[in-house]
């Protein structure tokens, strides 16, 4: 079964209208942050015909208790299935949150599970930590090769986890191969688009059965929330729903506010960040100091190609490697004057990190040149600042990285 719907209206007018009751409370225009834990019912009779349509999964305009549901949940979930062209969503108090009770959901003990082998440094570890305390297992496979991936398929493999573009080097998956594999095997498809956005990619049109979002992201927009959330069919959404439920990683009435503030802008501010994130990665593949860029919207990305045919923008985030060291690497960041020093991604103000030093700190040199992040490593999300002051902000940076082999006294002199 499909689990991709045809839209009715446009990106940028689902965002804005979709999910959307009329009219609202007081005649609002914004929909009212509903800041309660607990609601209260009429009388007898209207609670038990509220529950009576709980239990055949008709549609209801508010839950019992906050922890199953809320209005302002209600109004993001129908937009984010909107954007996504799904049947349900569910909401989530964490990105992280959404991907360990998609993954619980469908797996119990005894089961095994394919994961692309670059996928965000968390998801790989409750893989590959945490999972194995449940006595469920997990395998990495890598990105684009279909016959490794079906070489790490078992008898108990229960489904098959991606990302795409990945973090850090943006590598796009091929999801119409990787789904057409799953599904030879009956396997569920679930992916998480977080750098993506159903802006720039539709991965329920090209088969896949679930997808995934930080919300804390591109989706908000604006560095000020936490959340996450799940796109699909509506059986697949419902048993995680339930399960969360139980485990109550619930996104506040308030966070949902602001998480549905910045659906509404979503497709302008992803124009910029496209904008923004080609003519930058371009600039820099240019420029002597720096050695490597990543960014699919390049001809010398691996995945260009796959990007070219199932995205229709890149994104905001450009990797990129300094021709010098750790020391002359952070100089360069610190000299930066627009972007913050910081981990996330997808706001409308800059950040940058040096992954060596952030995400990655906490493991040994040899862990982190297994998986390819060495001292020079710079992951710049770009925001929706003008581009022009982004690029001389870099020009003048770029020109205090000391040459690969010099130190930064030497540079100085």
């Amino acid at each position: 079964m499909s689990t991709h719907r045809a839209p009715l209206y446009g990106q940028s007018t689902q965002a804005v209208h979709a999910g959307e009751v009329r009219p609202k409370p007081f005649g609002a225009i914004a929909t009212p942050i509903v800041q309660t834990s607990t609601y209260s019912f009429e009388n007898t009779a209207a609670l038990v015909e509220h529950m009576q349509r709980k239990e055949q999964g008709l549609p209801l305009l508010r839950g019992e208790y906050g922890r199953y549901g809320s209005p302002n949940a209600q109004t993001v979930e129908s937009k984010l299935a909107a954007l996504e062209g799904g049947e349900a969503a569910c909401v989530f108090s964490s990105g992280m949150a959404a991907t360990a009770l998609t993954l619980l959901t469908f797996l119990g003990s005894g089961d095994h599970y394919v994961m692309t082998d670059d996928c965000y440094r968390r998801t790989r570890q409750f893989g590959q930590e945490i999972m194995p305390r449940l006595g469920i297992t997990c395998t990495l496979a890598p990105i684009n090769d279909a016959q490794a991936l079906e070489k790490a398929i078992c008898p108990n493999t229960r489904l098959i986890l991606t990302e795409t573009p990945t973090n850090p080097y943006l590598r796009i998956v091929d999801l119409e191969q990787l789904s057409a594999v799953a599904h030879r095997y009956g396997l569920l498809t679930i992916v998480d688009a977080t750098f993506g956005t159903p802006c720039n990619i539709r991965p329920l049109q090209m088969g896949m059965d679930l997808v995934i979002h930080s919300a804390t992201k591109y989706l908000g927009g604006h560095n000020d929330l936490l959340g996450g959330a799940l796109v699909g069919r509506t059986e697949l959404v419902a048993q995680v729903r339930e399960l969360n439920h139980i485990i109550g990683a619930t996104c506040d009435p308030h966070g949902l506010f602001l998480l549905q503030r910045g659906l509404k802008t979503l497709g302008l501010r992803m124009a910029r960040h496209n904008e923004n994130g080609q003519k930058v990665a371009e600039f820099l593949e240019s420029h002597p100091a720096v050695r490597q860029v990543w960014y699919p919207g390049l001809a010398s990305h691996p995945d260009h190609e796959i990007a070219q045919r199932s995205m229709s923008g890149f994104g905001g985030v450009v990797s990129f490697e300094l021709d010098t060291d750790t020391e002359g690497t952070a100089r360069f960041i610190d000299a930066l004057q627009i972007p913050y020093i910081g981990p996330s991604l997808g706001g409308v103000e800059s950040i940058i990190e040096q992954p060596a030093l952030m995400s990655h700190f906490t493991l040994s040199e040899d862990e982190r040149s297994a998986i390819g992040v060495r001292g020079e490593l710079v992951r710049y999300a770009l925001g929706i600042e003008d581009c022009d002051d982004l690029l001389n902000d870099l020009e003048q940076a770029l020109a205090q990285v000391p040459a690969a082999g010099a130190s930064v006294t030497e540079a100085r002199q």
